[in-house]
C-alpha cells in the first residue's frame, strides 16, 4: 500500500492536488463502502485508497436506532469478518478493545443490538486513515490523458465550502438509498407526516399526540410500532397500523431460505436472462420485505400483555389497504384508504402518520458528466457486470457500484452478510495478489441444473444446449483485469 504518513495524519492530502493519483476513490461511507476501505487497510492489501463521505461522521440509520431494535443478521456479518477473521476491524476486535468481550460473550446472541452495530462502524471510521468525512462529492468527469487517473472527482466541505480535488484510477460508489415518501404525501409537515427513516428525531413529539398511525409493513414499520405500542401506556394516544400488504407476514428466516443471501445464489441469479431475473424478483418480497420473526412476537406478546384483564388496547391494525391520500383535517390529517381485496373505500383520522413506505435508490447527481459512458437496460437501469463493475464505454478506469444491483445480483444485493463477498470480488479485480479468498461451494443446495446434476452420479441433463433454455442472458461480460 503506497505510504504517506503526512496524508494520514492530516487533510493536507485533501487540497487540490495533481501528483497523487489513488489506486481507488469510494464515494460514500455506509457498511458497505467502510468495510472496502476496512479490507483495503490491510498491510496485505497493497492499495492506495481513499473515502469520502458528506456527513462529518459515521452514521447508519440513525433514525431508527430504537432501543431493542437489533440487527436482523449475525455479528459475523460485521464489515470484515467474512472475509478475514484476523481482521483488526472485526465486531470481536471491538469488543475487545472497548472492554466489551465479555459483556458480549454473556450476551449471548448472534444479533447484536443495531445501536451497538453503529458504534461499531464509528469505531472503525475512527480507525481507518482512508475514511474522509465532510466531504460532499459535487463532480466526476473523466481524466484527461495526461495523467495516470482515470477520473477527476471534486468535493466540498458541506460546512466552510472548502473545495477539494482527487485524482483517480477506479471508483466505486456506495451512497445508499434515500426515504421514499409517495407524492401525495410529501408536500406535509415532516413534524407531522414522517417516514420512519426520521422516527427518533420525531418520537417526543408524536408522544404527545391523541392518535399516531404506521403505515406499512416492513421491518421498520414493525419495529415503529412495537416501540410505540409499548409506550402507549403512559401516553394514551390511539395506535393505528395500516398496510396494503397482504398481511402482516414474517421474514423468511429458516436456515435454508438464507441460502439465497449466499455467493452461490448471487451468481445463479445473475446468469438467468434478464428478463426471468425480473420474474422472480417480485416474488421474494418475504426473503428480505417482511417483519422478523423475533419482532412479530414481541409485538404480538405486547399486545397479550395490554388485554389481560378487562382491558381492550386502543390498537387497530389492517393489511390489504392502501392509502390513497392524506389530507390535512382541522388540527388532524384524514387518511384516505381502500381496502383492496373486498373493494371498500373509507376515511380514517390521525395526528402523526409514520410511513414506512421503503426506501429509492436515484442515481447521484455527480455521475451526471459522466452518463454518455455509463450502459443502461431497456428499462434505464444500471448494466452491471457479475463483478460489480457496470458496463461503460470509453473510460479508462472501472466504476464499480455497492447495493444498486438488486435487479442483476438478486436479493442479497442489500444485504450486510454479502458486503464482504461482494468487496472481496471488487479488491480482486484491483490488487495484484488480493489476501481475500473469493468464496465458492458454501451452500449445500444447488439452485441450477447443471450444478445439481454435475455433483450427482445419478442424474443426467437432457436439454444442456443454453440456446434452448429461456431465452439468452443480456448480461455484459465483465473485462479480463489482466488486459
Amino acid at each position: 500500500m503506497t505510504s504517506d504518513s503526512s496524508s494520514r495524519s492530516s487533510d493536507d492530502a485533501d487540497l487540490t492536488t495533481h501528483d497523487r493519483v489513488y489506486d481507488l476513490l469510494g464515494v460514500g461511507l455506509g457498511p458497505f463502502n467502510l468495510g472496502l476501505a476496512a479490507l483495503a487497510d490491510d498491510e496485505d492489501a497493497d492499495l492506495d485508497a481513499v473515502f469520502l463521505e458528506q456527513k462529518p461522521e459515521f452514521a447508519w440509520h440513525e433514525g431508527m436506532l430504537v432501543e431493542g431494535a437489533t440487527l436482523e443478521v449475525p455479528f459475523l456479518a460485521d464489515l470484515v469478518t467474512l472475509a478475514d477473521p484476523t481482521s483488526e476491524h472485526s465486531y470481536l476486535n471491538y469488543a475487545r478493545e472497548t472492554d466489551r468481550i465479555y459483556q458480549s460473550y454473556f450476551y449471548e446472541r448472534f444479533q447484536i443490538p443495531r445501536r451497538e452495530y453503529d458504534d461499531y462502524c464509528k469505531w472503525v471510521a475512527e480507525r481507518v486513515p482512508a475514511c474522509r468525512f465532510g466531504r460532499r462529492v459535487e463532480r466526476v468527469v473523466p481524466a484527461s490523458e495526461e495523467t495516470e487517473a482515470a477520473f477527476v472527482v471534486t468535493a466540498c466541505d458541506p460546512e466552510t465550502g472548502e473545495t477539494h480535488r482527487y485524482l483517480t484510477r477506479h471508483l466505486v460508489v456506495g451512497v445508499g438509498s434515500r426515504p421514499f415518501v409517495p407524492e401525495p404525501f410529501d408536500d406535509l409537515p415532516d413534524a407531522d407526516v414522517f417516514h420512519t427513516a426520521g422516527y427518533l428525531p420525531n418520537r417526543e413529539q408524536a408522544l404527545d399526540a391523541d392518535g399516531i398511525t404506521v403505515v406499512g409493513s416492513g421491518q421498520s414499520a414493525a419495529e415503529v410500532f412495537q416501540d410505540l405500542l409499548e409506550r402507549q401506556p403512559d401516553h394514551d394516544y390511539r395506535l393505528d397500523w395500516l398496510t396494503r400488504s397482504e398481511g402482516f407476514f414474517p421474514m423468511e428466516y429458516s436456515k435454508l431460505g438464507l441460502q439465497h443471501f449466499t455467493p452461490e445464489y448471487t451468481q445463479y441469479f445473475y446468469d438467468l436472462p434478464q428478463a426471468v431475473s425480473d420474474e422472480v424478483l417480485p416474488e421474494q418480497d418475504l426473503l428480505y420485505k417482511g417483519i422478523d420473526p423475533d419482532t412479530s412476537d414481541e409485538i404480538y406478546e405486547t399486545l397479550y400483555e395490554h388485554s389481560i384483564g378487562d382491558a381492550d388496547p386502543d390498537v387497530g391494525l389492517l393489511a390489504m389497504t392502501e392509502v390513497e391520500d392524506i389530507d390535512p383535517a382541522d388540527e388532524r390529517y384524514r387518511l384516505r384508504c381502500r381496502q383492496w381485496q373486498e373493494g371498500t373505500s373509507f376515511t380514517h383520522e390521525s395526528d402523526v402518520v409514520v410511513l414506512g413506505t421503503g426506501y429509492h435508490r436515484p442515481t447521484p447527481d455527480f455521475l451526471d458528466e459522466l452518463e454518455p459512458h455509463i450502459r443502461r437496460d431497456d428499462r434505464g437501469r444500471f448494466r452491471v457486470e457479475e463483478t460489480y463493475g457496470l458496463e461503460t464505454t470509453g473510460l479508462d478506469g472501472r466504476l464499480f457500484v455497492q447495493n444498486a444491483e438488486m435487479h442483476t445480483h438478486g436479493v442479497g444485493a442489500p444485504d450486510l452478510g454479502l458486503g464482504t463477498y461482494r468487496n472481496a470480488v471488487i479488491l480482486d479485480q484491483l490488487l495484484d495478489d488480493s489476501p481475500y479468498p473469493v468464496d465458492e461451494d458454501t451452500v449445500y443446495q444447488d439452485f441450477g441444473a447443471e450444478a445439481f446434476a454435475s455433483g450427482s452420479p445419478v442424474t443426467e441433463l437432457v436439454d444442456a444446449d443454453p440456446a434452448d433454455r429461456r431465452g439468452e442472458s443480456d448480461r455484459p461480460t465483465p473485462p479480463n483485469p489482466d488486459d
